[in-house]
């Protein structure tokens, strides 16, 4: 598993740690971001080392390739001369450099496939951390909306059951108590304020009455 990979494998870590514990969404994402740098930094000096690395037995190779060719030559220089004997010798010495240059190609083609990924792991971490850079104001919000957006959902899942329900009528029966007794003590005050009305209605046609009753007996007098 290559270091980006782990890295990845952590930020997610993180992250859901920190969702977890609704921490500060900024503050988040700063921590990310810096997480992404000083892992760019340990990749780029890795990379570097790998390069170094091949750099250094890219000089042995050179080196040892160089012994091949001289044995080789002087292999033919004792086979020209007719000494067959040292010609035998100069052939087992290359066969030994041959062999170590089989080594070392190997040795570098593994730093070069070492270099290839880290310097892979180095592009896309950097896209990475350009985007979180460009998304830092946008993830916050985005962040912030989400947790508004939970919250309202977490009321609206909280009041959505039989209980609030139930409550919620509840309510609404002693509303309606509340006006029908309102309406029952208008409708008692309402027939007794009638009743002074007609008492005083009925003491003024008794007064009528008696006044005729009067002025007809003084008329039977005055005759």
């Amino acid at each position: 598993m290559g270091i980006f990979t782990r890295f990845k494998d952590i930020v997610s870590a993180n992250i859901n740690s920190m969702l977890d514990k609704a921490e500060d969404p900024e503050k988040m994402i700063k921590l990310m971001i810096q997480e992404m740098e000083d892992t760019l930094v340990e990749i780029k000096a890795s990379c570097a080392s790998a390069m170094a690395t091949k750099s250094r037995v890219t000089r042995a190779l050179d080196d040892v390739q160089f012994r091949v060719d001289d044995w080789s030559n002087k292999a033919r220089l004792a086979v020209s001369k007719g000494r067959e004997d040292l010609a035998r010798e100069a052939l087992a010495e290359k066969r030994v450099f041959a062999d170590e240059v089989e080594r070392l190609e190997k040795e570098i083609s593994q730093l070069e496939g070492i270099v290839a990924k880290y310097q892979s792991d180095i592009s896309q971490l950097e896209e990475k951390l350009a985007n979180a850079r460009k998304k830092h104001q946008v993830l916050i919000q985005r962040h912030t909306q989400a947790q508004k957006r939970h919250k309202a959902q977490s009321v609206i899942r909280k009041n959505d059951n039989v209980d609030a329900f139930a409550r919620f009528d509840a309510f609404e029966n002693r509303i309606e108590r509340m006006e029908a007794d309102a309406d029952l003590v208008n409708a008692k005050a309402r027939p007794a304020l009638e009743d002074e009305f007609a008492k005083l209605e009925g003491d003024e046609s008794l007064e009528n009455e008696l006044a005729a009753l009067k002025a007809e007996l003084e008329n039977k007098e005055s005759k």
